[in-house]
């Protein structure tokens, strides 16, 4: 009867341990999403604080493109105040480089701009928060791979959805990178 209670016992710790160690894993999970996110955050407000500088330079030499310029400033303000979801940032943010992308090609058509030594900077610095933007992105979505990973695979997911850990969601944005015209 002794040997019964201690077999018991023992299996009981084991079951306990290991639901323990499961949420200790989500949380830890969730935890490095959260932070992954503040680098997502901080550099899109780096992005959304160089816009107002890249406008006010092209608006010095192409006035009559108010239009395009309208609309980045449009979307820089609705992105910097968009403090929802991924999936809906995501969204707004996709927009945001589409605007920019169609305000460089519009710079295109202005040879004195692309020669401007402010404007080229502000392009350098845009382009490289774009990069640290797209870097931040990949480790947030690896982040939330390994989260949804054990929050669904069995029996991980009894832990979980016991527990209430949600679902999360990646960080897609169309890169507008790529598609700037070069600075040289």
């Amino acid at each position: 009867m002794e040997i019964v209670l201690i077999i018991g016992g023992v299996i009981v710790l084991i079951l306990l341990g290991y639901v323990v160690a499961q949420y200790n894993g989500l949380i830890a999970l969730r935890n490095h999403m959260s932070e992954s996110w503040s680098d997502i955050d901080t550099e899109l407000k780096r992005r959304y604080q160089l816009i107002p500088n890249l406008v006010a330079t092209v608006k010095a030499y192409a006035a009559h493109e108010r239009e395009v310029l309208e609309r980045v400033t449009q979307l820089r303000a609705q992105c910097s105040s968009d403090h929802g979801s991924p999936a809906h940032q995501s969204a707004t943010e996709s927009q945001l480089s589409a605007a920019l992308r169609q305000m460089f090609v519009t710079v295109e058509g202005y040879p004195e701009l692309k020669a401007d030594k402010n404007f080229l900077h502000l392009q350098e610095e845009l382009i490289t928060t774009e990069n640290r933007i797209q870097a931040a992105r990949r480790f947030f979505n690896g982040n939330v791979r390994d989260y949804r990973n054990k929050r669904e695979s069995f029996p991980s997911n009894l832990i979980a959805n016991a527990f209430g850990f949600g679902e999360a969601e990646f960080f897609e944005v169309e890169p507008s990178v790529r598609e700037l015209p070069s600075t040289r």
